[in-house]
């Protein structure tokens, strides 16, 4: 019912959801990491294997190439973005960092489909090792917690 709070329970319920995760390989043990957390995630959720697309490519700046195409395709209830970048000694950390994220969100609102950003921006790789797990948790219940608000909405 709209306007009324949904329990949690139906909030977190990905049976039937299709899923697609677009994956950067750059810093492939951190990315691994948040892939792996966020399938596990996406299982305790209720989401069958079945319904998840699960791609990799390059880098961060790939990412919103690929989720634009499965935006396209109409499949997927919600999308998932894995990367992962460390701050280095040049500009190149902000114009990536910046950018993928400025494109993902453009994604999501030109589409009006979530998706769940997890490409995470870090100083340094131990900030990185600290938050892969989490954080690919946190974007499977994103995924699945606004692909249900929206059908709620809609």
């Amino acid at each position: 019912m709209f306007g009324a709070e949904k329990g949690s329970a139906d909030k977190l319920n990905g049976k039937k959801r299709m899923i697609g995760i677009v994956q950067a390989r750059f810093n492939e043990s951190i990315t691994n990491a948040l892939a792996d957390a966020c399938l596990q995630e996406l299982s305790a959720l209720g989401v069958a294997a079945a319904n998840i697309t699960h791609v990799k490519v390059p880098g961060a700046l790939e990412v919103p190439v690929a989720l634009q195409a499965m935006a396209e395709s109409n499949k997927y209830d919600a999308l998932i973005a894995l990367g992962c970048i460390i701050r280095g000694e040049t500009y190149h950390f902000e114009l990536v960092a910046n950018e993928s994220g400025a494109a993902v969100t453009r994604l999501a609102l030109d589409y009006q489909l979530p998706i769940a950003n997890a490409i995470l921006t870090t100083e340094n790789l131990a900030q990185a090792q600290a938050r892969q797990t989490d954080k690919g948790h946190d974007a499977a219940r994103v995924a699945v917690e606004m692909a249900n608000l929206l059908d709620e909405l809609g």
